[in-house]
């Protein structure tokens, strides 16, 4: 099947008409779509710029009269993706491969976002050498920065535009086989958090589930890994969530740098999907260096975690608001569910001896559980810490349990 090609004709013509001739050289069809926004198409698209404002709800001639650029390029990404999604469902394209600079970018990865991961998608951007969260999201999107403007044809754009173009010629032909058609399903996954702090209880658990017949995919509590795990539940791919790891709410509520947002710890209980909480590594609130922590936290408790990351411990308070919120949420639910409490500490360095001990805070976490869990069968409580197998294997075999049932 094609390769859905996206540029902005006006302005990248001769650009995407080389990639599209690679592509066409290594025996890779492509359709072009051309989401240009201010003048005449270089040639002929596959998929037209007034196909592409159609589809976000307006017309080409209203865009150009407007002539409100930035609003143009929003219209241009809503209608690209929404094209891409309704070329994926129906079995047309094999990937996307874009190429341009902040327009063509966002318009591109707007399509690579709207397409399930696994589907190839590479974009070839000026801007690929920053800050790309907002451009790749949650999906695997393949990030080539374009080293010289996307300008013309040169010694440089001529070699990152072939290796881009042969890149996605390899994808695309391995699409349908190898890996794919192996990993097409045949077990049921199971999502799991996981921290550094968090690694002894989720391996144990991860080994019980997958010794049951589960396929178990591993998120790193970094913001974006739950915000992935959500994304990926929302979508129906996950049988049952193994929540071990929710810090990223104390970064979320405090203002560390790896919050995953408001709908962190809602998509199992939207979906009905069988879900095990914990309160793993809500003892921290992360940071980047020491100098980069704001001033007002100058009195609170450290710990260096590394050059890179700096860990602040949470407060009474903050538990005590943290545990209201996963009440919450755990109690909105509308599939089984059970929060698992570990009473000797929440993370590796939330023990007897170690830096982050502090049984007042993770008192008040707990008895926040207390008083807004309802019914009160939906709590159970461990005496051992987190990272004890013990805590582990009950996990593992509770959500087994709520899977079955």
């Amino acid at each position: 099947m094609p390769v859905l090609l996206v540029g902005t004709l006006d302005t990248k013509g001769t650009e995407v008409a080389f990639v599209r001739d690679r592509l066409a050289a290594a025996g890779v069809p492509t359709l072009v779509l051309d989401a240009g926004v201010i003048g005449d198409a270089a040639f002929a698209a596959d998929v037209t710029r007034e196909q592409v404002f159609r589809a976000a709800g307006t017309t080409w001639e209203a865009v150009k009269a407007a002539g409100d650029r930035g609003k143009a390029i929003a219209l241009a990404a809503k209608g690209t993706a929404k094209l891409a999604a309704d070329l994926f469902a129906a079995g047309k394209i094999d990937g996307v491969l874009g190429l341009g600079g902040s327009a063509g970018t966002t318009i591109a990865t707007a399509a690579m976002r709207a397409l399930p991961v696994g589907v190839p998608k590479v974009m070839v951007s000026t801007l690929a050498s920053g800050d790309v969260r907002p451009y790749v999201g949650t999906r695997d999107v393949m990030m080539l920065y374009s080293v010289v403007d996307i300008s013309g044809l040169n010694r440089i754009s001529r070699l990152v535009l072939a290796n881009a173009a042969d890149a996605m010629a390899g994808m695309a032909r391995g699409q349908g086989s190898g890996v794919r058609s192996q990993e097409s399903g045949e077990k049921p996954v199971v999502a799991a958090t996981m921290f550094g702090v968090t690694t002894p209880c989720v391996e144990a658990a991860r080994v019980i589930l997958e010794a049951a017949g589960y396929e178990v995919l591993v998120f790193h509590a970094t913001g974006t890994g739950g915000r992935t795990m959500e994304g990926l539940i929302r979508d129906g791919l996950i049988a049952g969530v193994l929540d071990i790891t929710t810090t990223e709410l104390a970064d979320n509520l405090v203002g560390g740098i790896l919050p995953a947002g408001p709908d962190r710890l809602t998509a199992a209980g939207l979906r009905k999907v069988p879900q095990v909480i914990s309160v793993g590594a809500l003892d921290m609130v992360n940071f980047g260096p020491p100098e980069t922590v704001p001033a007002k936290f100058e009195k609170r408790q450290f710990y260096q975690h590394n050059p890179t990351v700096t860990l602040m411990r949470t407060t009474p308070e903050e538990m005590d608001a943290l545990g209201k919120e996963i009440a919450e949420k755990a109690c909105a639910a509308g599939g089984p569910t059970r929060v698992l409490l570990p009473l000797r500490g929440v993370s590796a360095i939330d023990a007897a001896g170690q830096p982050f001990w502090n049984p007042d805070a993770d008192a008040a976490l707990f008895q926040s559980l207390r008083n807004w869990v309802y019914p009160t069968e939906l709590l159970v409580e461990y005496d051992l810490h987190i990272n004890d197998p013990a805590f582990a294997e009950a996990a593992a075999r509770t959500l087994l349990e709520l899977m079955r049932a």
